[in-house]
């Protein structure tokens, strides 16, 4: 029985991560004084896919950023494949 929970625990462990992102965007973001400017790739939660604009705008401005576009809307693999452009921003908020 214990050996039972252990392996439905883990099985759910795996599972719960791919649930909670529905979706993921790639936006361009900037800040001010001095202009700096970025892309970045973010993972979204289902509820957050409708209106990634504002999901996207309200992470970033905790550390200053303004958006300036949502590029794309995509799915895992799409996000893997904007991996290496996004560097440093790559699932970063």
């Amino acid at each position: 029985m214990r050996r039972r929970l252990t392996t439905m625990a883990v099985a759910l462990a795996l599972v719960a991560p791919m649930a909670q992102a529905a979706c993921f965007v790639d936006y361009k973001a900037k800040r001010d004084d001095p202009l700096r400017l970025h892309y970045g790739v973010m993972r979204l939660a289902e509820a957050e896919c409708d209106q990634p604009e504002r999901a996207v705008a309200a992470r970033i401005a905790v550390d200053g950023w303004q958006l300036l576009a949502i590029e794309g809307q995509f799915d895992r693999r799409g996000a893997e494949t904007r991996k290496e452009d996004a560097g440093a921003f790559y699932l970063r908020y």
